[in-house]
């Protein structure tokens, strides 16, 4: 079982660049998609379609051309839920869950914190969605949280952690939540298999930082422990060049 996790930083300008011809390259059974900044009706679904991805759902923002989160899949789910609830977050569309037989995969956008306001919205968000996460492992206890978390988890994650230490996204608050949602049963799939290994998911346009590898890993595949046993291989994709990401990689042994 392939799932891949990619922030497209908008689906069409990604299919631009080459998005279809590299998914069926890269043939995941699931990919998580986030910011794809469209309504599901501006998008031709045949190519997704066509790409073998008969199964394919979009949780758009309200506002236009802004975040929005996907699930394409080879095999139909179960059950599909859009949002989680939490009115404050859900009409940016930021979450959307697939449950398969004897698992969950969920594509999570957590917002930015790129003013004070935002921060706050983000740090009252990611409390909401733990309490969120914490009711629904009682029910779903495999559940795969792919997804852009907009937050570095440790110092080999960012390219210069003393200089961002007080930048959105590598705050000591924000840190110590990706810790306390590792704590309350999730394993960190591309570090629990690549401890010493200083791999980026996210570059800034500016300053040239993608060809001087100046990133973030901001983007995740948390699995939950009773997946543990099933975690087979993870890895950062960085030859994917579709956003200012790139995408993420989960197999799991069956």
């Amino acid at each position: 079982m392939k799932i891949i996790s990619y922030n497209v930083n908008g689906i069409r300008a990604a299919v631009n660049k080459g998005f279809i011809e590299w998914l069926t390259s890269a043939n995941p059974d699931i990919i998580c998609l986030q910011e794809i900044k469209a309504l599901k009706e501006q998008l031709d679904l045949n190519l997704f379609i066509n790409a073998g991805y008969k199964y394919n759902y979009w949780f758009s923002a309200q506002k236009k051309g802004y975040s929005g989160v996907a699930i394409l899949s080879k095999t139909e789910p179960n059950q599909v839920t859009y949002g989680t609830g939490i009115e404050s977050m859900d009409f940016e569309g930021r979450n959307l869950r697939a449950d398969f037989s004897g698992f969950s995969v969920m594509s999570l956008y957590l917002p930015s914190g790129t003013n004070d306001a935002r921060l706050n919205h983000k740090l009252e968000y990611m409390d909401m969605f733990q309490d969120y996460i914490n009711k629904l492992k009682k029910n779903i206890p495999k559940l795969i949280i792919c997804g852009d978390y907009n937050i570095c988890h440790q110092e080999i994650d960012i390219h210069n952690p003393k200089g961002l230490s007080n930048t959105s996204g590598f705050l000591p608050v924000e840190r110590q939540w990706i810790d306390n949602f590792i704590n309350s049963g999730f394993i960190d799939s591309f570090r629990y298999l690549n401890q010493g290994k200083q791999q980026y998911s996210w570059w800034s346009y500016r300053a040239n930082a993608r060809a001087n590898n100046k990133g973030w890993r901001l983007d995740y595949a948390m699995v939950s422990k009773p997946l543990q046993e099933n975690i087979k291989r993870a890895v950062i994709l960085s030859e994917a060049m579709h956003s200012d990401h790139c995408p993420i990689l989960l197999e799991l042994k069956k």
